[in-house]
């Protein structure tokens, strides 16, 4: 049997997972985690304490707000940002190394850190999240009931500002209720298109 004539070599991916809160980034990146989709996902630090059920190093590195600027000073971070009247942030070295073992390495983060890793490497692949409706979204928050009304109040209008973005991302994958797996299969078509591009996405951070 002949060799073939092309091997593609396969580079990995920064994958920017994004978009307003509630639309359920998280809930798609958990249930590729228990697919046991071969990809490094990126777990982002932040000063908000943990909710009910999240654990420090799974979830997110819970650190204080001296802890994030220490860091901060260290130039550790790959990009970070107030979200919310709390700090989030990238670290930088895990995201290098992960890119460096030839793993897709996936974020999830909030519309203006995707615009801030767009601007640092220009071929992240940047994936904006939403729901089938904005009347959907609200009722999720709502359903949610992890914030005061004021902070409820808040969300929903960064919500509204966050889907004026959309047009700044490469792909939108709909997340509607109760169709978990559906999203999930089309963000892992997305991303498997992208390995078959003829001039494929060279990340270098």
């Amino acid at each position: 049997m002949s060799e073939p004539f092309f091997e593609r070599q396969r580079y990995p991916l920064l994958i920017v997972i994004s978009g307003p809160s509630g639309v359920g980034k998280d809930a798609v990146l958990q249930r590729m985690k228990e697919r046991g989709v071969p990809m490094h996902f990126v777990v982002t630090a932040t000063t908000r304490a943990p909710r009910p059920g999240e654990a420090d190093g799974v979830d997110y590195f819970f650190v204080s707000n001296d802890t994030f600027a220490e860091m901060i000073e260290r130039n550790d971070l790959l990009e970070y940002a107030i979200v919310y009247n709390d700090y989030k942030g990238i670290p930088k070295q895990q995201v290098r190394e992960a890119l460096a073992s030839g793993h897709d390495v996936i974020l999830r983060i909030d519309v203006q850190g995707a615009a801030t890793i767009r601007k640092i490497c220009p071929d992240a692949l940047l994936i904006f999240m939403t729901t089938g409706s904005e009347e959907e979204l609200v009722q999720r928050l709502t359903a949610r009931k992890t914030e005061t009304p004021e902070g409820l109040k808040l969300r929903i209008a960064t919500a509204r500002r966050e889907l004026q973005r959309l047009t700044e991302f490469d792909y939108c994958i709909v997340n509607p209720e109760f169709h978990l797996e559906s999203a999930v299969d089309a963000l892992l078509a997305v991303i498997e298109a992208e390995h078959n591009r003829v001039k494929p996405r060279l990340v270098t951070l």
